[in-house]
């Protein structure tokens, strides 16, 4: 049986300001209605395996739950890595509790941010890879390129496995100046690394140990001390953070023995930038990919994304416009990759829209904040049916509460009352308050803070059903 494992743990800054680390490019409908972790789970629709194994980051648990949740589809759970240590351990974790669990499923190692737009054709691809996975082959899927690119590593093929479309791996190769890459191109001979593969869990396991056996004994004792909360996964972390970080590439794939590499030809891209989402956007007779409410005249290969904001452009051509609740982004389209340059100044200066959205997510449902100065802050609350916030305090900033829409079961210090429509209450400083949604519909608020701070950390929690307390 197949057990899909998606990696969803990237925090990658090259879509800023779209991706945010609080809210990276998998988590983004950037390529139809659904998200980039939506597509990846039903693109596997038609096809025989387990529920899927989700392995995301802690900070993003409950957006990939929620996104999951919205498919209404089962998973095999979780995963919540503490830090971020790369793919050989994030696999390691998922093999170690398939066969924990009696079984040798072959693991479907998938990317949570990829596009494939010919579903048919990569089931295809699985379904050729299964039976040398059930021989104890490690495989990996070679992307069949169309143009010399610099910007993957590439994979090249050795000689055919009888009667399969397989070939034996000769060798990894990093990322090739465009001379090489053209060579490569020309000669049939080399895939793009997708940094997709199958392979039993338990092979794995032992190629991990032999070639990596640090990062095998530091993901065994990670998973020996696990905890589940709701739909999570946890493991031992002091055990996982002691573990080294790399790639299954290096840590396993270049030095086994049995990889072995099938070619993939499915409409693939990782849409690492905005050339490349440019490139697999639907685009105008002028090669204008336009979203939102975009006015585009004499304009040509452009990407304008817009958000609840009219964009008009007028005589340019290859640019990037991005616009955000809180930022902008304009560059050539040639230039689209040099974005981290922006997102590194942005670290340095500890800006938070390196990180946050203006609009932020949350268990409960979602805040935007609206407007802000020294000592207020307006912000508009969408609250989920049944989802309650935790029961807290605050030090520095009383807050009042008006009820836009739906109904708000309200608990102030020893007293609780329901709060409808064009209804508001009050909280003063140090008050012991909790929010509920007893409804079957979005509760909306308008929240306005005033204060001397108005940090989020300025938050004591005393019950919270999501996890979240200190200590």
């Amino acid at each position: 049986m197949i057990l899909p494992v998606i990696l969803a743990g990237g925090t990658g800054t090259r879509l800023w300001p779209l991706s945010r680390g609080n809210y990276p490019k998998q988590f983004l409908a950037l390529h139809g209605d659904l998200t980039m972790l939506q597509q990846t789970i039903s693109r596997l629709d038609g096809f025989v395996h387990k529920p899927a194994m989700l392995i995301c980051n802690e900070e993003h648990r409950f957006i990939a739950a929620e996104q999951i949740r919205q498919l209404n589809v089962e998973h095999s759970g979780i995963f919540l890595e503490p830090v971020g240590r790369n793919t050989a351990p994030a696999i390691a974790l998922a093999a170690f509790k398939a066969v924990e669990q009696g079984e040798d499923p072959l693991l479907l190692v998938l990317a949570a941010d990829h596009v494939i737009e010919d579903q048919a054709a990569f089931q295809q691809s699985i379904n050729n890879a299964t039976s040398l996975a059930e021989q104890g082959k490690l495989v990996t899927f070679g992307i069949v390129g169309d143009k010399p690119e610099t910007g993957y590593g590439y994979i090249k093929r050795g000689v055919q496995i009888d009667n399969s479309t397989a070939y034996v791996v000769d060798c990894f190769v990093e990322k090739p100046n465009i001379e090489t890459a053209k060579e490569y191109m020309g000669s049939g001979e080399y895939y793009w690394n997708s940094g997709m593969f199958m392979f039993k869990a338990s092979r794995y396991l032992d190629e991990l140990k032999a070639h990596r056996p640090d990062i095998y004994d530091a993901c065994k004792k990670a998973i020996s001390v696990q905890s589940n909360d709701m739909d999570f996964i946890r493991v031992d972390k002091a055990a996982f953070e002691a573990c080294p970080e790399d790639s299954i590439d290096y840590a396993v794939m270049e030095k086994t023995k049995d990889a072995v590499v099938i070619p993939m030809d499915a409409g693939w891209n990782d849409v690492g930038g905005f050339s490349a989402l440019w490139e697999v956007s639907n685009k105008d007779k002028n090669g204008n990919a336009l979203f939102g409410d975009v006015k585009a005249v004499d304009t040509k290969n452009t990407l304008v994304f817009g958000d609840k904001k009219l964009i008009a452009t007028v005589g340019v051509e290859d640019l990037v416009i991005i616009n955000t609740k809180d930022a902008v982004l304009v560059a050539h389209k040639d230039k689209s990759q040099e974005v981290k340059q922006i997102v590194n100044q942005l670290k340095a200066e500890e800006r938070s829209e390196v990180t946050f959205h203006r609009e932020v997510y949350r268990p409960w449902g979602k805040y935007d904040v609206v407007d802000q100065a020294s000592r207020f802050k307006v912000k508009r609350v969408t609250v989920k049916p049944g989802a309650r916030l935790s029961v807290q305090m605050h030090h520095h900033r009383a807050e009042h509460w008006i009820v836009v829409s739906g109904t708000a079961k309200v608990q102030i210090d020893d007293t609780e009352q329901y709060v409808t429509e064009n209804e508001s209450f009050y909280i003063p400083i140090n008050a012991v308050h909790a929010l509920e949604n007893p409804g079957k519909v979005d509760l909306e608020l308008i929240e306005v803070q005033s204060g001397s701070y108005l940090g989020e950390d300025d938050i004591v929690r005393f019950e919270d059903r999501y996890g979240r307390l200190e200590g």
